[in-house]
């Protein structure tokens, strides 16, 4: 099969035909095809996208930026998976299923798990990381062991299988296809345990809850169910969808879900009673995946437009999004201050007065003195809307020291630290002299 070759082109084309005097829309833009899967690392630190140009992505969540690429399917990437040593799965078209080493500076191929003779559309890994589980429409569903790349066993389906999920403490398979039954089999021995029955149509996708108890499964039927995978018993149905669902994902707390589909929108579930809490228009066009943040405060989105964003939950606001004019002075640029360069992160959400760019963040004039979460039409969070302090030399050097989920719990500010304490005074001095009001003053 020749391979794709556009991915990188694409991007190229599409920063070049943004109207003059914009920056990308995307946060997380370098796809040349659908952003058909997602992932985050157990830490919270990077992201991996999987594409129908061929290919995956690794992010830095923090920074929002393309870390490398993961180029060794021969056809769309259908699924992505962290282990929790920090490795990759991979799943494609292809008929192959790819487990990554990415701890190096280029990402390298450590097991390449042959034996599907159809696409491969779902993968899954055990909490320990030892085994993994993929489906494919070759109608069946196989297990691996990570370590040597070796298959364990094999299991039979009645039809193509689109999702896959470990229940019960790893101990039971969920396997969802292209009717509407969820079939459970013995991770143990491969043997049938029942099925889950209720929805009208295929299953999209399957995810096991925190501690292994519940399912939630999405379908083309426009519903998401959630089901006790003990008793095999479904708990609620949660209806909200125009159309299709495609993705879903407990929060880490088990208590919320979120979910996407063909309708562009994630949305909100509390589980214990199946009300939406909110609805996030976050694409115009289909969502396939989503994904929740190890702290439960970010979701990221995956969509048919090429591009996965990032939201947050609390607000449903985009994080990272630079989208105004770019004709802001940038003194950090020519400065020679030693905390000129940490502030460019600062300068991607926030400007410095409020003439400049509109950013994710406040702006910074009058920053110093000024007491938190009062920007004039600003929509903050409630983590800061409660606070009563002012922002100076102490609670600024505390914000990157502890990091601003640790020291304002439920803030949009994604996990940014600062372990370098003498960078760290460099960049509050610079913000000090950098956001004197008489000198940004309009």
């Amino acid at each position: 099969m020749m391979k794709f070759v556009g991915r990188s082109l694409f991007a190229v084309l599409v920063l070049l035909l943004l109207p003059v005097g914009t920056g990308a829309r995307a946060d997380l833009l370098g796809h040349g095809g659908m952003v058909r899967a997602l992932d985050i690392s157990p830490d919270g630190r990077r992201i991996v996208t999987g594409s129908f140009d061929f290919s995956a992505i690794l992010w830095d969540f923090e920074e929002q930026r393309e870390l490398a690429v993961l180029d060794g399917h021969e056809g769309p990437v259908t699924s992505v998976r962290f282990l929790p040593d920090g490795r990759v799965l991979s799943t494609g078209d292809d008929r192959r299923a790819l487990i990554w080493d990415i701890s190096g500076s280029e990402p390298r191929i450590v097991h390449e798990l042959n034996g599907h003779t159809h696409k491969v559309m779902a993968g899954a890994v055990s909490g320990d990381g030892k085994i993994a589980v993929t489906g494919g429409w070759d109608k069946t569903v196989r297990i691996w062991n990570t370590s040597s790349g070796n298959a364990i066993r094999s299991i039979a389906l009645p039809v193509p299988v689109n999702a896959v999920a470990l229940i019960r403490n790893d101990a039971t398979i969920a396997v969802g296809g292209h009717d509407s039954a969820i079939r459970l089999f013995d991770v143990r021995t491969g043997r049938a345990q029942g099925k889950l029955v209720g929805h009208k149509m295929g299953i999209t996708e399957l995810r096991a809850s925190p501690n292994g108890r519940q399912l939630l499964s999405a379908s083309i039927d426009k519903t998401l169910r959630l089901w006790d995978a003990y008793s095999h018993q479904p708990i609620r149905v949660l209806e909200r969808h125009d159309s299709q669902v495609y993705g879903v994902r407990f929060t880490p707390d088990g208590r919320t879900a979120i979910s996407g589909g063909r309708d562009g929108f994630i949305m909100i579930w509390d589980l214990a009673t199946g009300k939406l809490l909110k609805s996030i228009k976050a694409h115009e066009s289909i969502i396939w995946a989503v994904a929740v943040s190890p702290d439960g405060r970010f979701a990221i989105s995956g969509s048919s437009d090429d591009t996965a964003r990032v939201w947050h939950l609390a607000t449903g606001d985009r994080i990272g999004v630079v989208t105004e004019t770019e004709d802001e002075p940038k003194p950090w640029l020519e400065s020679d201050h030693p905390g000129a360069d940490l502030y460019k992160k600062c300068a991607r959400c926030h400007a410095l007065s409020p003439g400049g760019p509109r950013r994710s963040g406040p702006h910074f004039q009058g920053l110093f003195g000024r007491r938190v979460g009062t920007v004039p039409g600003y929509r903050y969070s409630d983590a800061l809307k409660d606070q009563g302090f002012e922002w100076n030399q102490v609670t600024l050097f505390k914000l990157f020291d502890e990091g601003p989920d640790k020291f304002l719990p439920g803030t949009k500010m994604p996990v940014q630290r600062v372990s370098d304490r003498r960078k760290l005074s460099d960049l509050v001095d610079f913000l000090q002299q950098l956001t004197d009001p008489k000198k940004n003053a309009n």
